[in-house]
């Protein structure tokens, strides 16, 4: 067994790769042990969510779980807490819904629960960690190389964030796919790399797609939000490279890169 997993632990960093891709809390887990940096991507909706809220100037805090303990954190944090999209009311209209998000009162301090992009964040251990999705693919891109992430010197694992099925199993989601595909792809034009072959491939779908906004719009999980009348998440979640915010974790929230 000790053999087994040694030679699990010499290809599954993607070593040969300044910029690595993988999927879900565990592939986040399995990398920031081996990267400088870890780019968060859940484009519909955590890490778009992340970047509406700190456009406007807020501090929000990540959460790894949407359970009662999420109102005793915010306490915590002296921070509003965002709830479920159909839970949010006019004392309290902070949600995981961008679109809410947007036409809320200000808030300063925002605690976020997210089972996905939140439970990756926490997985992160010592790596600085971005948020990242189609809205500030190139930004995120941009400032990677400008800060020497994705080289082999300091590598940067983009992990795609995905859903879950009803058993709580990992659903890899397309739209996390693009947005981690645009991030590498706008890194790559930067000259940041070697790009694995998982980050290459991932880039190259980003590239590939001709209408990134018609695929996510009709892939699994845009349906499922257009479907549940929530369409201006999805309008919101395509606005590719609206965005030159880059939110970084720092002392436990994410604020804009300096």
């Amino acid at each position: 067994m000790p053999a087994i997993l040694m030679a699990m632990d010499d290809w599954y960093p993607q070593a040969a790769g300044g910029a690595r891709f993988d999927w879900g809390p565990t592939g986040a887990e399995r990398l920031s042990s081996a990267v400088a940096c870890l780019v968060v991507i859940d484009v519909l909706s955590f890490t778009t969510s992340v970047t509406v809220a700190v456009e406007s100037g807020t501090r929000v805090f990540p959460y790894a779980w949407r359970d009662a303990s999420a109102s005793v954190f915010a306490d915590r944090m002296d921070a509003q807490l965002a709830v479920g999209r159909r839970m949010a009311t006019s004392a309290s209209p902070w949600s995981l819904s961008p679109a809410a998000l947007r036409e809320a009162p200000f808030t300063p301090r925002l605690a976020l629960p997210s089972p996905n992009g939140s439970a990756i964040s926490a997985a992160a251990g010592g790596s600085v960690v971005v948020a990242g999705c189609l809205r500030n693919a190139t930004a995120v891109g941009r400032w990677l190389a400008l800060n020497g992430y994705g080289t082999l010197a300091r590598p940067v694992a983009v992990i795609a964030s995905g859903e879950r099925w009803p058993d709580g199993s990992l659903r890899p989601a397309l739209e996390d796919l693009l947005g981690a595909g645009a991030g590498l792809a706008a890194l790559r034009k930067q000259r940041g790399g070697p790009l694995s072959p998982e980050a290459a491939t991932a880039a190259a779908c980003f590239e590939a797609t001709p209408d990134v906004i018609a695929a996510v719009s009709a892939g699994a999980s845009g349906q499922e939000l257009i479907s549940g009348g929530f369409p201006d998440d999805v309008g919101i979640a395509t606005e590719l490279n609206v965005s030159d915010v880059v939110p970084v974790l720092t002392d436990g929230a994410f604020t804009a890169a300096g």
